[in-house]
């Protein structure tokens, strides 16, 4: 019988070398503990964002924008939305708005092929449980190879894939940031192999994930300086430039105004504010390795990510909701594997407990309520709503129910103005209790039919409205 606590051998405080690295993994075993839990995760994580999507829980804002992304990519074309014309600068007149000048994404171009062979919103959905998974098993190999009990295994790859950061991902919607994390998860897993040069290459894919986690490359160029001087040292180097020449000049030269638009935003609130929110999430971050992860140096990679977020005038980017932590998962399991293997000891069964302790107030506790697949009136009428619409049509719909339309129309998003600005719209499907744009449904809704518009839907709150020729 396992103990509760297992004690490793310790290693010399110094870091190894990549040689001596090696001579503590475990012999190679076959994967089917890591294997089994990636695919129960896909599974699990694929029902609910299908479940999700189908009760009308995504939105335009993010899901419908990407796939407007990837649906471009598959035509052909640089990434474009009208959805996104919502919140575009002033002045900003085209009919569909270049996402490479909102945020540099490139790795969405993956999805594609995938895309032509199934056409549809839900295969971003399928595709971001994939990703994720991939990053379980990736952990989950790395504590098999590293750490002397296969219930390890068990338990931190299953807490990983647990973790409030993932399932916050996959609760909203779809985000580029799916695709790093099984980037940093594999990086992560080099790292522990004393691999440097193949930690560097994982690490420096991150740059085509988004512009953002370039801070995180250049820290995990420093961490690797400790081991391998010249591949750490590279990795910095290149970043920066990389990075600056992204933030400066890439997304610039796609930005309508010609500026990176992050750099600038402004909020009502300062530095001082939110700090209750922003404590849960430092405090979820700890919980979830019982504070161990942080006696690694490779947690020192969530420090860029933390800091534009605490330090940011958005209250948005400070809690523990939407999908802004989920890169910072495998950041802090990879460095709990660290700190276990050098001999920290640590009750068998903690992380997972915490894991299933925290499920109770995350999006899967969901998955076990009869609500959550209840048909009630609401989600039927807006069902019949959206199948109104013919196909190749353009049509202004509101946040949550624009993505269900996004694969087979062009769509842009029921805001204020939107009337005027693409006079090529010929349908409405508006819900009357949308909240984002605050106000917009019912505004645009009347205006269109002052403008002469038939309403030819109304249920339960969702219209349908087109416009009638002259």
């Amino acid at each position: 019988m396992l103990n509760t606590a297992v004690s490793i051998r310790p290693v010399l405080s110094r870091a190894p070398s990549r040689n001596s690295a090696r001579t503590h993994q475990r012999p190679a075993a076959f994967p089917t503990v890591p294997f089994v839990i990636s695919i129960t995760l896909f599974l699990i994580y694929t029902a609910y964002a299908l479940r999700e999507h189908d009760r009308f829980g995504t939105s335009g804002y993010d899901l419908g924008i990407f796939n407007q992304a990837v649906r471009s990519y598959a035509e052909g074309h640089l990434p474009m939305s009208e959805i996104r014309t919502a919140t575009a600068p002033p002045g900003f007149n085209a009919k569909a708005y270049p996402l490479l000048g909102d945020h540099f994404h490139p790795v969405l171009a993956f999805l594609a092929p995938l895309y032509r062979l199934a056409p549809h919103v839900q295969t971003l959905l399928v595709a971001q449980a994939a990703l994720v998974a991939v990053s379980a098993y990736a952990v989950a190999r790395a504590a098999q190879r590293h750490l002397p009990h296969q219930a390890w295994t068990f338990t931190i790859g299953l807490s990983y894939g647990l973790s409030w950061g993932l399932q916050q991902l996959i609760g909203f919607d779809f985000h580029e940031v799916a695709f790093g994390v099984p980037v940093l998860a594999l990086a992560g897993s080099a790292y522990l192999d004393g691999r440097w040069t193949k930690a560097a290459l994982w690490a420096a894919a991150l740059l085509l994930v988004k512009e953002d986690l370039g801070a995180t490359v250049a820290v995990f160029g420093l961490v690797l300086m400790r081991h391998h001087r010249k591949v750490g040292l590279t990795l910095c180097g290149l970043t920066a430039l990389a990075t600056a020449a992204i933030v400066l000049l890439v997304i610039p030269a796609f930005a309508p105004d010609g500026r990176y638009g992050y750099l600038t935003q402004q909020c009502s609130y300062g530095i001082l504010d939110g700090w209750t929110a922003k404590t849960a999430t430092l405090l979820a971050l700890c919980v979830i390795t019982l504070g161990l992860a942080f006696r690694s140096p490779f947690t020192f990679l969530v420090l860029p990510t933390l800091f534009w977020r605490l330090t940011s005038s958005n209250p948005a980017y400070w809690g523990v909701g939407l999908h802004y932590s989920a890169i910072l998962m495998p950041i802090v399991f990879i460095a709990l594997i660290d700190v276990l293997r050098r001999g920290v000891r640590l009750p068998l069964t903690a992380p997972l407990l915490v894991a299933l302790l925290l499920l109770s107030v995350q999006p899967l506790r969901d998955l076990t309520t009869a609500e959550f697949w209840r048909t009630d009136a609401r989600i039927s009428a807006a069902r019949e709503a959206v199948r109104m619409i013919p196909r190749n049509a353009r049509v202004a719909a509101s946040n949550r129910l624009s993505p269900h339309l996004t694969d087979r129309a062009r769509v842009y998003l029921v805001a204020d103005g939107v009337l005027d600005k693409v006079s090529a719209v010929d349908w409405i499907v508006v819900d009357t209790r949308e909240t984002f744009p605050a106000g917009a449904a019912p505004h645009v809704s009347l205006q269109a039919e002052e403008a002469g518009w038939q309403r030819v839907y109304d249920r339960e709150g969702i219209l349908v409205l087109q416009r009638q020729s002259p």
